[in-house]
Order: C-alpha cells, then sequence, then structure tokens
C-alpha cells in the first residue's frame, strides 16, 4: 500500500511541477494519466489474486514423488565392485634354500636343487607378496596348477607381519 501511495505522490508532484512550469495539461492528458493509474491498480490486484489463488493450488495438491526402485548391481558383494578390476600378482612357493655364490656358479642343466620342503607338503600361495593361502600341486592339462586347500585368517597373517 505504501508504494502505491508513493506512485501517487511522485505522479501529483509531476503534475503540479508541469502545471507551474508554465506547460497545460489538457483535459485528455489528465484523463490519459488517470486510465494509465487505474490500470496499473488493476494489474497490482490481478497479481495479488493469481497469487493467492496459486498458493491455494499447490497447498491442495498432494506432492508428486517418483517411485524408487532398487539398483541392479551384480556380484557377491556389490557395494566392492569398484575395485574387481584391480590387478593382484599371485605366486605359489613351493620351497626355498640358501646358497653359496660359490654353489650357484657351480649349477648347469639337469642341476637339482634341494628344498627346505618335502614332498607332498602344502605350498605356499602369496597375493601381492602377502600370505593368503596354503595349497597342493595338481597337473591340468599338462600345466601345473594349485588346488587351495587352506585360507589363512585374518589373525594368523598379522603374527606373520610381526615376525
Amino acid at each position: 500500500m505504501e508504494e502505491k501511495d508513493k506512485e501517487q505522490d511522485l505522479r501529483e508532484e509531476e503534475f503540479f511541477e508541469s502545471s507551474s512550469s508554465g506547460d497545460e495539461i489538457t483535459p485528455n492528458d489528465l484523463m490519459a494519466m488517470w486510465e494509465e493509474t487505474l490500470k496499473e491498480a488493476k494489474l497490482e490486484e490481478q497479481k495479488k489474486s493469481d497469487n493467492s489463488e496459486d498458493l491455494k493450488k499447490d497447498s491442495h495438491q498432494p506432492a508428486k514423488l517418483e517411485e524408487l526402485s532398487p539398483e541392479k548391481k551384480t556380484g557377491v558383494y556389490p557395494e566392492l565392485e569398484f575395485i574387481l578390476d584391480i590387478p593382484l600378482e599371485i605366486s605359489v612357493e613351493i620351497g626355498r634354500t640358501k646358497m653359496l655364490i660359490r654353489d650357484l656358479l657351480k649349477l648347469n642343466q639337469g642341476s637339482i636343487i634341494e628344498l627346505e620342503k618335502f614332498a607332498g607338503e602344502p605350498v605356499e600361495i602369496y597375493v601381492n607378496g602377502k600370505l593368503m593361502a596354503k595349497g597342493e600341486v595338481v597337473v591340468v592339462n599338462d600345466k601345473f596348477g594349485v588346488r587351495i586347500t587352506e585360507i589363512i585368517s585374518a589373525q594368523e597373517r598379522v603374527k606373520k607381519l610381526g615376525s
């Protein structure tokens, strides 16, 4: 309401300034000014009524919600899916031994190296250099393989880290 009063006051000031400066306002000018003021008042009333109708419509309409559907994830552990493509190095150790350089230089084709492990003893399976499992050597289609017989527990792995 204050804005309307201010606009009306400004128009009246313009009217009095123009009339005091010697410019005469014709009745047609007054009528045009009056019509313009009426049109602005009607537009403001329409805006107010439109806004109140919009508010009423919005408050009475139910909210539109989208249906939630579970994401389709593959695999046993879908939360770990992003790490499944990380390459790992797996190695199998069938035994170890220590040699002097002198003995190493004497080796030639057909030489036999004695290992600390006995035949038939489980081999160790390392993943990225860490002991993870034990197994037995098998031959599949003329290739060596390892059948896993034991997975090293997390407690045992922690103990090995200390030694």
